[in-house]
């Protein structure tokens, strides 16, 4: 693959500032969204049959169009559940006919999704889950319990887990389902967080039903399927690192020390470097993966995820760190009150003591780090799986999230 910025870049970042011109800020969002699409700067993996704007692999352009839109705050698509993880596993794994009910409307909000994994005894351990669909002619009829459901108040839909085949152990007897919320048996309620927010929930599922023509990737085989989209939610944690540097650096030119500007200070120089260098190594590490792919030589995309993962988290709770000791205590201790997690607003009064919390929970989201870590070491650096007495896995089976994690 070429990573050479070549003419046809400059071109486009002319286009692009003349789209946002032309088009942002805009009173009606999804309006500005499916423009977007149409000049191709959006959803740009995705088919235009299915609703996207189908663009050739190209991570520069997409790096260039990232940073007009930063700059410009307008949205580059949707970010959460429905654009990053349902629509490219439905695109991979699903029907044709999921793919043009469920693509295009998810891509411009129409619909909401909300994920169906965590159970409150499965959690890093997911192939111990519990929640159960049985078929009743042409419907599954699900009975469970999910937990930390983001945005589950609002969603349409759920994607999920469930065992279906109740005689195969652990990751053998488990199906994807799609399950509209909207019917009897759905109960939703809120879990109020550390930041004061209530975007997770805990899903109760007393008789719930779907239709089997909502099953992905066949009955049985959902635990392949959980694992392709589990690629796309680790993307998703890596977060716009770079904007969260960028308002370090904002911030660090209007804070003073000693009647300086902090950016001048070289212990803070030093380590806005070690965080720059690691940002650089992030950016190159996925161009590798993405010329890998283009030659069809991706010989472990999993695996993959997780290091970007737990590389991601990991470097942005560094960089709310360093945003949150700039902005001082006064900011430390102020109530978030109505402000959203934005890493790209974390100048914003309340937005670094709100980024703060919320980066504890995102480490967690998609496998804890100590699971990332035996994932690398077991399956990347052929190491040999934890030594385990049998006390120790007595106490593993009997407390599912302490595991060893998805296998």
């Amino acid at each position: 693959m070429d990573l050479e910025l070549g003419p046809h870049h400059a071109r486009l970042r002319e286009d692009v500032r003349a789209f946002l011109d032309e088009h942002w800020p805009a009173d009606d969002e999804k309006a500005f969204r499916r423009h977007a699409i149409d000049r191709g700067l959006i959803y740009r993996h995705v088919p235009r049959e299915y609703g996207g704007s189908e663009q050739p692999t190209d991570p520069i352009a997409d790096d260039i169009i990232e940073q007009e839109f930063t700059a410009r705050r307008a949205p580059l698509g949707i970010v959460g559940e429905g654009p990053d993880m349902i629509v490219p596993t439905l695109l991979s794994q699903g029907t044709e006919e999921q793919r043009r009910e469920f693509i295009a409307p998810t891509l411009l909000g129409d619909i909401i999704w909300c994920q169906g994994y965590s159970e409150p005894s499965a959690g890093s351990d997911l192939a111990s889950l519990k929640s159960r669909a049985e078929l009743d002619g042409d419907e599954w009829v699900i009975h469970g319990h999910k937990v930390w459901n983001t945005g589950a108040r609002n969603a349409h839909w759920m994607f999920g887990l469930f065992r279906t085949e109740p005689e195969i152990p652990r990751h053998g007897g488990l199906t994807f389902l799609l399950i509209p919320m909207d019917q009897p048996g759905i109960e939703v309620q809120p879990i109020k967080a550390m930041t004061g927010h209530q975007e997770f929930n805990e899903v109760f599922l007393e008789g719930a039903r779907t239709p089997v023509r909502y099953t992905v990737g066949g009955r049985g085989n959902g635990w392949a399927v959980s694992r392709s989209l589990l690629v796309h939610e680790r993307n998703l944690m890596g977060f716009r690192s770079q904007q969260l540097f960028n308002n370090i650096i904002d911030r660090a030119r209007n804070t003073f020390i000693d009647g300086q500007p902090a950016l001048e200070d070289g212990a803070l120089r030093r380590t806005l470097v070690d965080l720059e260098a690691d940002l650089l190594a992030a950016r190159y590490s996925r161009y590798r993966a993405l010329s890998n792919v283009e030659r069809g030589n991706d010989p472990n995309a999993v695996l993959a995820g997780v290091v970007k993962k737990l590389h991601a988290t990991g470097l942005v709770k560094r960089l709310v760190q360093v945003g949150i000791d700039l902005a001082g205590a006064d900011e430390a201790l102020r109530d978030p009150g109505d402000a959203t997690v934005d890493l790209g607003r974390a100048n914003e009064p309340g937005g670094w003591a709100l980024n703060y919390m919320y980066t504890h929970a995102v480490a967690i989201g998609g496998g804890a780090p100590n699971i990332q870590r035996n994932i690398i070491g077991e399956r990347g650096l052929g190491l040999p799986r934890d030594l385990r007495t049998p006390a120790a896995e007595t106490a593993r089976t009997s407390n599912p999230n302490r595991g060893d994690g998805p296998s």
